[in-house]
């Protein structure tokens, strides 16, 4: 058996924090994922943040994608990340999130640990390609 068919494919979580009942982009960027050869679990709506990182952890996912477009990413985000970190989960988990930001907080939500934001209109091949470069099984 060769390197290449031992390697488990790296795991992602596409994730619908809070109330927000938009899911047309999660859906997109799920098959996307999946079409990259991703494996690809999704979270389903209105999912709270505890259930999130309970998520993350259980299904030791390699990526987290949060899709927000209800504007409570500074509060549903931190949460999120702390209860990773409450896990030990958060070194080994990149965190990606997707919808409307605004350009003011995408620094604050990097500094917090979010690795990218992906806002509208941003290209499916970079978002792919971002994960390519940054997570994966070792």
């Amino acid at each position: 058996m060769s390197a290449d068919q031992t390697q488990r494919a790296t795991r992602c979580l596409v994730a619908k924090v809070g109330l927000d009942g938009h899911d047309r982009g999660a859906h997109v960027i799920a098959r996307a994922f999946r079409d990259a050869g991703f494996e690809v679990i999704y979270s389903g709506l209105h999912r709270a943040p505890d259930e999130i990182v309970q998520a993350t952890v259980q299904e030791d996912v390699d990526v987290l994608g949060i899709s927000i477009l209800s504007g409570a990413h500074n509060t549903l985000i931190p949460n999120v990340i702390e209860g990773l970190k409450s896990y030990n989960a958060f070194e080994d988990t990149l965190i990606l999130v997707g919808g409307i930001v605004p350009e003011e907080d995408t620094a604050e939500l990097k500094a917090l640990g979010v690795a990218e934001v992906f806002g509208p209109g941003t290209a499916i091949e970079e978002t792919v390609e971002f994960v390519r470069e940054h997570a994966g099984p070792e």
